[in-house]
C-alpha cells in the first residue's frame, strides 16, 4: 500500500497566511521559499483556502489592489 504524499508543516502555512495579513514581505518570502522545497499540491489548496476570506491589506472587496 502507498504511503500518502506529506503534508508540509501546518507552521510554515499558517505562517504564510499571518505575513500576508501582516504585510511583512521579508517573512513571507523567506516562508514562501521554504514551502517550496516542501509543498505538495495539497498544500497549494490549503494555502488559497486559509487566505480566501481574509483579503490581505490594500484589497478591494473585488479583490484587486488599491
Amino acid at each position: 500500500m502507498q504511503q500518502p504524499a506529506p503534508i508540509t508543516d501546518a507552521s510554515v502555512l499558517s505562517g504564510i497566511v499571518e505575513a500576508v495579513r501582516d504585510g511583512d514581505e521579508r517573512v513571507l518570502r523567506r516562508l514562501l521559499a521554504r514551502l517550496a522545497e516542501q509543498a505538495t499540491v495539497a498544500d497549494v489548496y490549503a494555502l488559497r483556502d486559509a487566505l480566501a476570506p481574509h483579503p490581505g491589506p490594500g484589497v478591494g472587496r473585488e479583490g484587486a489592489r488599491q
